[in-house]
């Protein structure tokens, strides 16, 4: 069957109602996508510019960004679709350099939204700063008196942002505890930081610096550490669908998920590369974004490790219908205003075809991504073999290494995934091969 492609495109963009269900739309051309793009997320002509420039990043603003500035590093920038959250349609833009994790993504989602879609929820944006002190007489008689000088600190930490208590944040609560380091007991004081709509490591870095004296004072110790942890408990994201078992292909490939599931619960060292696989979407949407991605990941595999053993942070099971219920927990911290995402000029795009409008809403669709994720891994896995689709694509990377442009690239791909020899030295004896033929 012959598809008009400029009349898929067009179609697609020209819809009424905004829909992240785009049929073939790994079939349209870059600047094809970018129009489609456009129209979802109300994206002015300089942006759709800005964002097919793959040196949009400004060597002047590069180097008021980080140190030691030489250059840029362009990572492709795709958009997974199909995603259908709390009834809501989105684009998920995400900036990765390994192949197959955004059509995998779009894929999943696709048999999600079948059963409804995804659905999430989080809890308010806390953020814990945390005040090491030491060389205590009486720890557990400094944990009582920094309780009770509560009122004290938090107005001291609070008096340093006042912008963010303005909105509604600042510090909310502490928890105080003491933990027997190997240099002796430690009193740690956490301060609980609603941080709205930031990431909030600044925020509450200065918070933890300014109330050290204060603990110093009221304990008679030493403050050595004063920062934020990326272990963000109370800043949990969750996300959870139903897909129809038709929409998966059918009641084994369910049970072989579930069995994929199953094998990570019982062994960490499945259950790693589980939540890779996880992470694999978030990260794509977190550089995209200029989120702190490492922040993101540190938090995932310590909330995975915090009952003593390694474990999925996603689960997967069998409903009484046969379906494939799925859902999944981790702490998320994000932010849609304040440090680099309102600097880059691609992150603001990113932001802008995403459309969310608070940090709590920005983690929630990272959890749903995290989950169609793991779905997409899990049935490869279990049902066809995640080389399958994933090792199409690195053959294309070869054949490029390799020195192949133009057709050639297809032709080269074609040969070595027939054969099956996706390797760097079969892509460059193919080049010599066809040129030898007298086909370069």
């Amino acid at each position: 069957m012959i598809v008009d492609e400029g009349s898929e495109m067009e179609e697609a963009s020209q819809m009424k109602e905004k829909t992240s269900l785009l049929p073939g739309f790994y079939k349209f051309s870059p600047k094809e996508r970018a129009q489609i793009v456009r129209d979802f997320a109300d994206l002015t002509d300089d942006e759709v510019r800005l964002l097919q420039s793959t040196g949009s990043l400004d060597l002047d603003l590069a180097n008021k960004m980080i140190e030691n500035v030489v250059g840029a590093f362009p990572v492709p920038l795709g958009v997974a679709v199909n995603f259908l959250i709390n009834k809501r349609d989105y684009l998920v833009p995400m900036a990765i350099e390994e192949p197959s994790v955004v059509a995998a993504a779009s894929n999943a989602a696709k048999m999600i939204r079948e059963g409804g879609g995804l659905f999430t929820h989080s809890t308010p944006p806390i953020m814990i700063g945390q005040i090491q002190a030491t060389r205590i007489k009486d720890p557990h008689g400094a944990k009582m008196a920094i309780y009770a000088a509560k009122d004290e600190i938090l107005k001291k930490a609070n008096e340093q942002d006042p912008m963010l208590v303005s909105l509604g944040g600042g510090a909310k609560d502490l928890e105080v505890k003491v933990i027997n380091a190997q240099t002796g007991p430690m009193v740690i004081t956490e301060l609980h930081v609603d941080c709205r709509d930031i990431m909030g490591a600044n925020a509450v870095n200065t918070m933890a610096e300014a109330v050290a004296p204060l603990i110093e004072r009221i304990t008679h110790g030493r403050v050595f550490l004063r920062i934020i942890s990326n272990l963000a408990t109370k800043r949990l994201v969750r996300a959870w669908c139903t897909v129809p078992k038709e929409a998966i292909g059918g009641e084994d490939v369910v049970d072989g998920v579930i069995e994929a599931y199953a094998f990570a619960a019982a062994d960490p060292y499945r259950a790693a590369t589980h939540n890779k696989g996880i992470l694999n979407g978030i990260i794509g949407v977190l550089i995209a974004t200029c989120n702190d991605h490492r922040a993101v990941e540190a938090g995932a595999h310590a909330y995975a490790a915090r009952k003593g053993v390694y474990s999925p942070i996603s689960m997967w099971e069998k409903n009484e219908n046969g379906d494939l219920v799925g859902a999944i927990e981790l702490p998320m911290a994000v932010g849609v205003v304040g440090g680099v995402t309102r600097v880059h000029p691609i992150a603001k795009i990113a932001l802008k075809i995403l459309g969310v409008k608070t940090a709590n809403e920005f983690g929630e669709v990272l959890a749903a991504v995290g989950l169609a994720q793991n779905l997409g891994a899990l049935r490869a896995l279990s049902h066809e073999g995640i080389q399958r689709g994933h090792m199409r694509l690195h053959a294309r990377n070869m054949a490029i290494a390799a020195g192949a442009s133009g057709d050639l690239v297809d032709l080269i791909v074609q040969r070595m995934t027939e054969e099956g020899k996706i390797r760097l030295d079969r892509a460059k004896e193919l080049i010599e091969e066809y040129r030898a033929k007298g086909k370069l």
